[in-house]
């Protein structure tokens, strides 16, 4: 498995979800960079996770396959501002292209 390092958030989802499913990964790289954790999937060094929403991005740019899903397993994202409303339009642009992504509308 190519994993990111333990200091993530995603990380210490998959080591729970591992470990309550009785799974001993055979962990080859650990990687801070997501984008470099996937170039060595590409090059087949193994099998790493990713964000199930952007699948078919990185099923087409890394030329990789997705062999399934663990829904447990998830990663959250904020968008932080020192306003109380949103008002930038490219931000708003940003947050609404997320949810829509996220979400399907």
């Amino acid at each position: 498995m190519l994993l990111p390092t333990e200091n993530t958030v995603l990380r210490r989802s998959l080591d729970q979800w591992f470990e309550a499913q009785g799974v001993r990964p055979n962990i080859v790289g650990e990687f801070e960079d997501s984008a470099l954790l996937k170039v060595f999937g590409l090059r087949g060094a193994g099998l790493f996770p990713a964000p199930a929403v952007i699948t078919k991005e990185i099923e087409a740019q890394y030329k990789v396959r997705a062999i399934g899903r663990v829904p447990e397993v998830r990663e959250r994202l904020y968008a932080v501002t020192v306003e109380r409303r949103i008002k930038h339009p490219a931000v708003v642009a940003i947050c609404e292209a997320a949810k829509d992504s996220v979400y399907g509308k």
